[in-house]
């Protein structure tokens, strides 16, 4: 049975429980209301038939016979009160003495009447019970009268009329029960489908992530507990689909490692020998017969075959540096071919243990080193080769943010159709620094000196933020500038400070895809300079924050890794430190602090 159909079940039947104890208690309360109805109207009945014998008695009494003609029989009395209330069976008039009847009939007999009589004599009260005659319930009321004669007065009234009501009203209740569970149930069963839809997308989802396929995410419309359920399993699903990847290239590693080992084993190119304590070989690989010339029959038996004459006290001296229970590393040497040809190699020499831990012989691990002489050759030149890649990608990161900052102006008018002189002077100053930039690069066998100018840092700051706002703007990111009012002069290289703002608010707006605000803040602290530039945007991880800085190392796609570097360099270079902290879907925050422009002849001493 699923989830719905239960919970639909379990609201039907805490309704039908309550609809039970309701129709329990309405029954118990419209019973006990009838039979207080006919026990009143039995009392008002008693009351009228006894006021009637009496009147009756007094008639008999009199002596005027005008008044004995008009006079009613307590019978004809009593038909007249049956017919206006049927269920009123039987009206009796018992005497209080002789227990006989005087008036009425005394049809309806039951086993206690007679007891139930004295009683009533004896109390002077109304008095009701129930009884059954033939199957059939009844009450009968005794009432004692007051007057001329003790008599009682009993009545006989069918209860049969009133259990029929009930029984009519009961059939009532469950027929209209019976109907409203049907719909509680039709309704339960559509709001409890409504309510737990979302569990459907919820078990696809876990389906899915128990196949291993964690693409595709669930699409979160709710905000209840089942929309939080949701984006708690999309994050499990993608951590998993991390952790898998992870499980998945470290078993991809593992598998060619081992090949590598077992090819490494099996093929290797490194020539093994194995040597008694006297020197003489006992076992050869198919390498060493490559490397050395010697066939495996003709190199078993000799005494270190590929020991030049020149190195045998070098090999004696391994020997016993082994026997003295020491570990040597790989050390390069000569040895000889079957031709006589002197090759390096790299040799490796371990000892070959018993069970008891005594040596009985040697193995000899030759790798030959001439391919590697070729490879580091090779590596020199590659390296040459690099340093023309880095030089080339540092001049396109260094260009780049200038020509970013130009083309958004040109955007930016080519848009309102309006020449703006402000912007050209500014394009016109960015187009000066790229200059800068390509001539820094060109002389870089002949660096210039850098010439440090007393500046504020609010107005370069400002000027960047000027030049930068066309490029937020088409990104829909904001600046929030928060400058203090004291004066916040440095001494610095313009050109190369604006260079490390650009790169930092560029990277800030790379981190906001979906836009919003970047807040930029500067203090003076005595004698330095703090300049904050804080984004919302995605952050940086924990684990990548201490290899910022590195050359070529960037958590971006399209990235060099160059401009942190260039920029740390900057702030070093102006004596200042640039700390940075992030916080993964919360921001990232540049830290910058740069000395305070000091006394006249310590800025002389420093621009010179």
């Amino acid at each position: 049975m699923s989830i719905k159909m239960k919970f639909s079940f379990l609201l039907t039947f805490i309704v039908l429980t309550f609809f039970i104890l309701h129709h329990i208690l309405s029954e118990y309360s419209m019973t006990q209301e009838m039979r207080e109805q006919a026990r009143q109207s039995m009392r008002d009945t008693s009351v009228h038939v006894a006021s009637s014998v009496a009147d009756y008695e007094k008639q008999l009494a009199s002596d005027s016979p005008s008044i004995g003609e008009g006079r009613l029989e307590p019978d004809h009395i009593f038909d007249i009160v049956k017919s206006l209330n049927p269920n009123i069976k039987e009206i009796t008039v018992f005497d209080q003495d002789t227990f006989k009847v005087p008036y009425g009939t005394y049809t309806y007999l039951d086993s206690t009447s007679d007891n139930s009589v004295a009683g009533a004599a004896e109390k002077k009260d109304f008095m009701l019970r129930k009884m059954k005659i033939n199957g059939k319930p009844y009450f009968r009321s005794y009432y004692s009268m007051e007057g001329p004669g003790n008599y009682i007065i009993s009545i006989v009234y069918d209860r049969e009329g009133i259990n029929e009501l009930i029984r009519r009203e009961r059939y009532d209740t469950l027929m209209y029960t019976g109907i409203t569970m049907l719909l509680v149930l039709f309704i339960s069963y559509w709001l409890v489908g409504a309510m737990i839809r979302p569990l459907k997308d919820i078990l696809w989802k876990v389906n899915e992530v128990s196949s291993a396929r964690f693409h595709q995410p669930i699409q979160i419309k709710r905000k209840d507990e089942f929309g939080l359920l949701a984006l708690k399993i999309n994050a499990m699903s993608q951590n998993l689909s991390i952790y898998m990847n992870k499980l998945r290239r470290a078993f991809e590693e593992n598998r060619r490692m081992k090949e590598h080992l077992e090819s490494f084993i099996n093929h290797t190119s490194d020539a093994i020998h194995l040597t008694d304590l006297d020197g003489k070989v006992i076992q050869v690989n198919r390498a060493f017969d490559l490397l050395f010339g010697y066939e495996e029959e003709e190199a078993i038996g000799l005494i270190n075959p590929t020991l030049p004459e020149s190195h045998k006290a070098e090999k004696k001296q391994m020997l016993n540096q082994l026997l003295a229970g020491k570990v040597l590393q790989a050390q390069e040497t000569m040895r000889m071919t079957k031709s006589g040809e002197l090759i390096p190699v790299s040799v490796t020499i371990s000892p070959i243990r018993d069970s008891d831990g005594s040596i009985r012989a040697f193995a000899s691990i030759s790798r030959d080193m001439r391919s590697r002489n070729k490879m580091e050759e090779l590596l020199r030149r590659s390296e040459k080769l690099t340093t023309v890649g880095q030089l080339a990608a540092g001049v396109a990161h260094e260009i780049r943010n200038p020509l970013t900052t130009l083309r958004g102006f040109l955007q930016l008018q080519q848009e309102s159709k309006k020449l703006t002189l402000t912007h050209v002077s500014l394009m016109l100053s960015e187009l000066d620094r790229i200059n800068l930039i390509v001539g820094e690069f060109l002389i870089l066998a002949k660096p210039q000196a850098t010439r440090f100018v007393t500046k504020d840092v609010r107005d370069v700051l400002q000027d960047v933020i000027a030049l930068m706002n066309s490029e937020a703007i088409l990104h829909n990111i904001e600046f929030r500038v928060s400058f203090t009012d004291d004066s916040c002069r440095i001494s610095c290289e313009e050109n190369q400070l604006k260079q490390v703002f650009i790169n930092l608010l560029k990277n800030a707006i790379e981190a906001m895809p979906s836009g919003g605000f970047i807040h930029i803040h500067i203090t003076c602290r005595r004698e330095h300079i703090s300049i904050s530039i804080t984004d919302e945007g995605e952050g940086i991880p924990d684990e990548i924050i201490p290899n910022i800085g590195d050359p070529f190392f960037t958590g971006k796609e399209t990235g060099t890794g160059l401009g942190i570097m260039v920029s740390q360099r900057i702030i070093n270079s102006h004596k200042g430190t640039m700390d940075i902290k992030s916080q993964v879907n919360v921001g990232t925050t540049v830290n910058i602090m740069l000395p305070a422009l000091k006394e006249s002849g310590e800025r002389e001493r420093l621009e010179a």
